[in-house]
């Protein structure tokens, strides 16, 4: 009878310290170390004209990867850099005018200044003898002096005009010349694709002749070089919300690294899940529709430097994070009840990290032989 007790106290103390240890210390086998692709793309459709790199190279940022055929493009820059020496050339002939409008300007003012002599010289001989000069002839000249003024009149506004072309219409066609001029150089450098980031190309079987479109035919991937190996982004239930922290000591082992311990530190915790997201759409979000709870978003990165040599990106690991409660344990009005009992938080953290271990050295029999490999 008395052993009953004694079984079911140890069935409960059981359950109450695998409670403690998987609530304190949380564990996930959904962890991965994500990395993202970068597809290669022109920024429009063409056919491609020349390729710079092999299959599998590593290329630096800013490297040439391949060219598409360019002759209209080409044909587009050549236009506009005959407009801009069209203008200059309009421009040079504008200076030409303006200084045949100076001489014209003097022609008319001599022709005019003659003119007005003339009239004023008939004037004053008809004022001392009326008979001498015909008051017909004296219309005439007045008329002749009026057109020839009028011509002056004609050839400055001419001048401003050529004046205008040279100072403001002819510049400012320039310049649209030259916007135009830089737009067909950028149209045609977009025909040669660049690496935006440093790092190794993969599927890339792109060959001379090949049609590229930015939506459907991309010419391959590249995979930056940092990609993956500096933190793995692991899912830890949603019942550790309130323990994950920023700082929180870790350590994971992966599948394409066995019978290795890496210690990590929690460095970002995401303050959402992903499965409560909402897409805009014509039809209601129903909460029942959301089958499997999400997982809280938790990044770690390696505790000390090369933690992750060795390690491929995309790699699935398991990780354990562990509750440390030592700067509240230095507290001096802790009592004695709550530290007694962040002392056995922190002790049963080992039993964790000696499960883990149990799990690294078993990883690769489960793997190669219990899986049917």
């Amino acid at each position: 009878y008395e052993l009953r007790y004694g079984i079911t106290a140890c069935i409960g103390l059981t359950i109450v310290l695998l409670t403690l240890i998987l609530y304190f210390h949380p564990s996930t086998s959904s962890a991965v170390s994500f990395y993202r692709t970068v597809p290669i793309l022109p920024e429009g459709s063409g056919r491609v004209e020349e390729i710079y790199v092999g299959m599998r190279d590593r290329v630096e940022a800013g490297q040439r990867i391949f060219r598409l055929d360019s002759a209209q493009q080409e044909a587009a820059v050549e236009t506009a850099r005959r407009r801009v020496a069209e203008i200059d050339a309009a421009l040079e002939l504008a200076k030409t005018e303006l200084a045949g409008a100076d001489a014209r300007i003097q022609e008319a003012q001599s022709s005019y200044k003659q003119a007005l002599d003339e009239l004023e010289t008939k004037t004053e001989l008809q004022r001392r003898n009326a008979g001498t000069v015909a008051p017909r002839e004296i219309e005439k000249l007045a008329n002749i002096v009026e057109g020839r003024q009028a011509a002056i009149s004609a050839v400055m506004a001419s001048k401003q005009s050529v004046e205008s072309q040279i100072s403001s219409v002819l510049p400012a066609q320039r310049k649209s010349a030259e916007a135009a001029l830089a737009q067909a150089q950028v149209e045609l450098d977009k025909t040669v694709v660049y690496a935006g980031v440093a790092g190794r190309l993969e599927q890339f079987t792109l060959r001379k002749g090949d049609i590229v479109n930015p939506l459907m035919r991309p010419a391959g991937v590249l995979i930056p070089t940092e990609a993956g190996r500096k933190a793995l982004i692991a899912g830890f239930s949603q019942l550790e919300a309130q323990v994950m922290k920023v700082g929180m000591v870790a350590e994971a082992t992966c599948i394409s690294m066995p019978l290795t311990i890496i210690p990590m530190v929690v460095t970002e915790v995401q303050d959402l899940i992903a499965t409560g997201q909402v897409r805009a759409s014509d039809q209601l979000i129903d909460a029942q529709q959301v089958i499997r709870p999400g997982t809280i978003t938790v990044f770690l990165e390696p505790l000390f430097a090369g933690g992750f040599d060795g390690v491929p990106p995309g790699s699935n690991c398991i990780a354990n994070a562990y509750t440390n409660n030592h700067d509240v344990l230095s507290e001096e009005e802790l009592s004695t009840p709550k530290w007694l009992f962040l002392h056995v938080i922190d002790t049963v953290g080992v039993v964790h990290a000696i499960i883990l271990r149990f799990q690294a050295l078993l990883l690769p029999v489960k793997t190669l032989v219990l899986s049917g490999h």
